[in-house]
């Protein structure tokens, strides 16, 4: 069903493009049509963004996304009256909402949550710095600290983390110094980014950030060891907004329908003239 309703949003996309295109001199559809068409296309990404935030609603780290609109100038459909400009909605963007989570307990020993600005730093299997508020931390086979999927959480120095476990238990300070037989042993790195929306979502709770958005040491932190930053998602929230959003993909396709009749009734009164 989701992939149909994927093909279906790229059908439509096109044909919105098609007749909305500035460059187009022939115009086959009203302008009611247009814009329609036009806010469905935004209407089916608002609830595929909810969709997604509600099944992230227990994710750790996950934060809560929304859609940015704009209202996009066209030329309007060959008339002889009416107005000669109108403004479409588009999809600018995808707004996240960067505010803390609560925390959950779990008495891990490498669970770590982040009170405050930054992100961790881990490095992927295919060599690039990721950044991240997901704490859920392991120690591998080789003795490093891993994130859950078995990528390496960096220290301060950028290199990753080694533990040896028959040394005896880790503790993790507010300051993120790992600490073992009262040695310091690493410390844990914590950026943070001066502009958030430079920061490209990469997938599971990880963000990249651009060549031109430098990573700065965070200090404004405490770390909370055995415990984990659970997701900013209020389901009852988000559920509300998906009804919204299926409302008035109903009031629209109705819109629609309407001017397609009140269309097939004025031609057949013009066929009996």
């Amino acid at each position: 069903m989701a992939r149909r309703l994927q093909y279906e949003s790229q059908a439509l996309r096109k044909t919105v493009l098609k007749y909305i295109d500035p460059e187009r001199t022939e115009r086959a559809m009203d302008n009611a049509l247009m814009i329609g068409l036009s806010r469905q296309l935004t209407l089916r990404r608002e609830m595929d963004i909810t969709a997604n935030n509600i099944a992230n609603a227990n994710t750790p780290g996950f934060h809560v996304e929304s859609l940015l609109l704009r209202s996009e100038p066209a030329s309007t459909a060959a008339s002889q009256d009416g107005p000669q400009d109108l403004q479409y909605v588009d999809a600018w963007g995808i707004g996240r909402d960067f505010s803390e989570g609560s925390l959950d307990f779990t008495g891990r020993q490498f669970d770590v949550a982040l009170e405050g600005d930054g992100f961790f730093q881990v490095e992927t299997g295919d060599g690039d710095a990721l950044y991240t508020r997901d704490g859920r931390f392991r120690v591998d086979n080789e003795g490093r600290l891993a994130a859950s999927d078995g990528a390496l959480v960096l220290d301060d120095l950028g290199a990753p983390i080694l533990i040896d476990p028959s040394q005896g238990s880790v503790m993790i300070s507010e300051d993120g110094a790992l600490v073992q037989n009262n040695d310091e042993i690493a410390r844990l790195a914590v950026y943070r980014f001066d502009g958030l929306g430079a920061l490209e979502k990469t997938g599971s709770g990880r963000y990249a950030a651009a060549d031109d958005t430098p990573a700065d040491i965070a200090t404004d932190f405490q770390l909370r060891q055995g415990y984990i930053e659970s997701s900013n998602v209020q389901p009852i929230m988000e559920l509300t907004r998906m009804i919204e959003t299926m409302r008035a993909y109903e009031s629209v396709s109705r819109f629609i329908s309407q001017g397609e009749e009140l269309s097939r009734k004025a031609i057949e009164r013009l066929g009996r003239v």
